[in-house]
């Protein structure tokens, strides 16, 4: 009778023995597993003191405070330090709605929600190459929601204009005429109205340095970014390799420091793509 009692003592230890090992992992790490099989793709530009910028803005700046070997580092060696001197608005950045418009959210407020979005992608690079005064159409938007379905609600909204491509040449990036004037595509009021108002997007971003087109920042005029910024919500500005990226179907993860009170921070930002 004891023999037979451990043996079925030995035989439930076994069985919960194995199922413990077939039990699934706990949690979001089965979700995570499957992500990590997909393909990623780095929509961020690597700055640089010498990027094409703003040219209201000074270029950045950096010092190596520490460095491997003694003399090399401005207080001292044992490890590599550097000090970086840039505007909030370098490079792949965020603009916060506080950028433009007193009162509305800063950096830090922009919350964590809204990083992980649906990522949507509105190709107007034939256009654009045509046309570098392109601004995209609501015909654009209306053909993406005719191959794919209206624009998911919380959405990312990414402008392709491949633009990007001129990437880091300043003055291929701004295309100014003999006059001066900037040459670079760019969005249109009725557009945003839609993906803000009747889509309810999260956020929208663009290659370009800017969310208007340069013959209307040329004249000093940012109405698009200030009516995006005025809804309180935010943008990525200098995106990359939107072209490695489907029109849809595609995860956003927009990331950026949280500078208290931040006006702009440079970004990095990612496409997970089914």
């Amino acid at each position: 009778m004891r023999q037979a009692w451990r043996a079925w003592v030995a035989a439930g230890l076994l069985g919960c023995a194995g199922l413990a090992v077939a039990a699934e992992p706990p949690g979001l790490w089965p979700t995570l597993q499957v992500l990590q099989g997909k393909r990623f793709v780095d929509l961020t530009h690597a700055f640089n003191p010498g990027i094409p910028h703003w040219p209201g803005f000074d270029p950045e700046t950096r010092t190596t405070t520490y460095s491997y070997t003694p003399g090399g580092g401005s207080k001292g060696a044992g490890f590599f330090a550097q000090t970086y001197t840039l505007p909030g608005q370098w490079g792949t950045h965020v603009d916060p709605p506080a950028h433009f418009i007193e009162g509305k959210l800063t950096v830090d407020q922009i919350d964590v929600r809204e990083m992980v979005l649906p990522l949507v992608v509105l190709d107007v690079s034939r256009q654009a190459a045509r046309d570098p005064d392109y601004q995209v159409t609501m015909d654009d938007v209306r053909a993406w929601e005719a191959r794919h379905g209206e624009i998911p609600a919380g959405a990312f909204v990414a402008l392709r204009t491949d633009w990007s491509k001129r990437w880091p040449d300043a003055a291929r990036m701004r295309n100014e005429d003999a006059a001066g004037v900037a040459h670079y595509p760019g969005w249109r009021l009725d557009v945003l109205r839609y993906l803000y108002e009747t889509r309810g997007i999260t956020a929208s971003g663009h290659e370009t340095t800017d969310t208007d087109p340069g013959i209307a920042t040329s004249k000093d005029d940012y109405a698009l970014e200030t009516y995006i910024l005025a809804r309180d919500r935010y943008q990525i500005e200098l995106l990359a390799n939107l072209d490695q990226v489907p029109e849809a179907g595609a995860i956003a993860i927009v990331a950026f420091p949280k500078p208290e009170g931040g006006s702009g921070f440079p970004a990095r930002v990612f496409a997970i793509v089914p």
